[in-house]
């Protein structure tokens, strides 16, 4: 059975004055997959992502998600999605436990703090300050966040950024559950490593336009059947997969 969308973007425009942000792009994600919006600094990725989270308003085009139209039905829209907050979201005298019991009401919802917490493997952190959690369970308590209201969809804007290694890779899997699990994800992100292991689909855009769209192994395949050849040697592993082997897998707190 063919997949369904779940976001559909048809000749979607945002502009500033004279400036292009986005120029009239279109694409469809579907249930059930990571979707990587993948692009340099500027090149619309984030535009695109707080037009479809109904943050930002578009000039022109047509997007649905899940059903409903972004023109006519955000209330029903902002239901089925969540939406990474930045770090300036969370009050700093508030513990996980108490800051997941807010977000609750924010929502109007009941769910046991603890069990949010578990599904992102901070539930020794409920006592915790935010201030005083590493970067990496910093992010993961942000995805916690996203998941409070069962959301059909979650936008991940960067969630690796400034990560060790350990760290990301731990948050790779945590994407991977939530997937797994029936979440569609839509990411965007600025390591091609972390697109080529999470994503099931791509995008690349570039001045507000996109450039392809296709599985991380198709584009490979397309490119090495040019006749590319990579200036060194692949090897089965690289020096990261080295680093995480020497100083084990587990969550790292530091």
């Amino acid at each position: 059975m063919a997949k369904q969308p779940i976001i559909t973007v048809k000749n979607l425009v945002k502009k500033y004055d004279d400036f292009t942000a986005v120029n009239g792009i279109s694409f469809e994600v579907f249930e059930g997959e990571i979707f990587g919006l993948l692009g340099p600094n500027g090149a619309g990725k984030t535009t695109t992502l707080e037009i479809i989270e109904t943050l930002r308003d578009k000039t022109s085009g047509e997007i649905t998600v899940d059903g409903f139209s972004i023109d006519k039905d955000t209330d029903s829209i902002k239901k089925r999605i969540g939406v990474q907050l930045q770090a300036a979201g969370y009050y700093p005298n508030l513990n996980l436990s108490e800051l997941i019991v807010l977000f609750c009401g924010l929502y109007g919802i009941d769910k046991k703090p603890m069990e949010m917490l578990g599904k992102v493997a901070l539930t020794d952190k409920a006592k915790s300050k935010y201030k005083d959690l590493s970067g990496g369970q910093k992010q993961r308590f942000s995805i916690a966040t996203t998941l409070i209201n069962d959301p059909r969809i979650i936008f991940l804007d960067e969630p690796t950024t400034g990560l060790d290694p350990q760290a990301r890779r731990n948050l790779w899997e945590l994407i991977k559950e939530i997937r797994d699990s029936g979440t569609t994800v839509v990411i965007t992100t600025h390591y091609m490593d972390e697109a080529e292991v999470l994503c099931d689909r791509v995008a690349f855009i570039d001045g507000g336009n996109i450039i392809g769209i296709d599985t991380p192994d198709n584009f490979i395949d397309k490119l090495v059947a040019t006749g590319f050849e990579r200036k060194k040697q692949v090897k089965l592993a690289n020096l990261e997969d080295v680093f995480i082997t020497m100083t084990g897998k587990e969550w790292r707190e530091d």
